[in-house]
């Protein structure tokens, strides 16, 4: 059986869940199947086009109102939170996917939508030949310990603080 291990894509830059896909797409491209979940996010993008190519091998699931507005979650966005999260372990114990993407999970956690205790709960239950790839900002210091890769996207310079707006295809 193949070895899975915890890789968490963290940082104040882009390309966290871009990096995420990157697996995705190169775990499918051998024939693994992979469980995409997207926490806080609803918003169908270009990549949502793209994966559906692959549905055979790629599931994409998202749990989430939206971005966070204010500091304090609502009872709906902690209600999406929780559902989702259900889903995901039923998902990984039932060991029918091969690695499962939780895209931002980090910010997730960090808004107290999910409890950290109970990723770490998750991240020590895994079965042993699932990859689990975490994303978002703000990776909780436990998760990053218990990880057996952390790569952190450092902003050093970003073109949208000269006004250029998201583009298709690019950003989203």
């Amino acid at each position: 059986m193949r070895k899975g291990y915890i890789q968490v894509y963290t940082g104040n830059s882009k390309g966290k869940t871009t990096a995420a896909l990157g697996l995705a797409l190169r775990a499918a491209g051998a024939g693994l199947k992979v469980f995409i979940s997207q926490f806080i996010k609803k918003r169908k993008c270009s990549e949502h086009k793209a994966l559906e190519r692959f549905k055979d091998l790629i599931t994409v699931k998202q749990y989430g109102t939206g971005f966070l507005k204010s500091g304090k979650p609502t009872m709906s966005e902690i209600a999406a939170a929780k559902k989702g999260f259900e889903e995901i372990k039923k998902a990984i114990y039932s060991q029918k996917y091969d690695m499962v993407i939780l895209d931002e999970i980090n910010i997730a956690v960090h808004n107290n939508l999910i409890p950290v205790e109970e990723l770490l709960d998750l991240l020590e239950k895994k079965p042993p030949g699932i990859e689990l790839i975490l994303t978002g900002r703000y990776a909780d210091e436990k998760v990053i310990d218990r990880a057996d890769l952390v790569t952190e996207m450092k902003e050093i310079k970003h073109y949208y603080k000269k006004g250029v707006k998201a583009r298709k295809g690019i950003e989203h």
